[in-house]
């Protein structure tokens, strides 16, 4: 075959060091552009992206030639330095080192899409926490509660 054909969907969550709640209505929608930005540039297509004061969601298409661990690696630098560029009253400003990244089949992108997008209504009722924790059983996925709450 001489062409790559991918289909690479992921439901990815990180949060910011030590969850500190440094995502404001005033970061949020300049922070959410430049990620999307970095992602583009590096060949994903973002589908849905929404953050809470402490993490962020992010539905992407991968290009071929990209693997989730780059990928982010690429866009928590990026958009770590950048904020700290400026916002300068926010230079403590980091990623956590870890994620969570879940397999999305195609049929399945309206629905984390929508989920995504909701994310304020899901935080009235459950915690950071209590969520990660779900979507790793859902996706039988084991953990450590103490690297996961920790």
């Amino acid at each position: 075959m001489s062409h790559t054909y991918t289909n690479l969907l992921s439901h990815v969550i990180f949060s910011t060091k030590d969850r500190q709640p440094l995502i404001d209505s005033e970061l949020k929608p300049r922070l959410l552009g430049y990620m999307n930005g970095i992602a583009t540039e590096n060949g994903a297509k973002v589908l849905a992206m929404n953050s809470m004061p402490d993490h962020v969601h992010l539905l992407w298409e991968l290009a071929a030639k990209s693997s989730i661990s780059d990928a982010l690696r690429i866009l928590k630098t990026n958009s770590s330095r950048w904020v700290g560029e400026t916002f300068g009253q926010r230079k403590p400003f980091a990623w956590q080192t870890g994620y969570g990244a879940f397999s999305v089949s195609r049929s399945n992108v309206p629905a984390v899409a929508k989920y995504i997008e909701a994310q304020e209504i899901h935080h009235r009722r459950r915690s950071f926490e209590e969520e990660f924790i779900e979507l790793l059983v859902r996706h039988g996925i084991q953990y450590d509660s103490k690297y996961v709450l920790g």
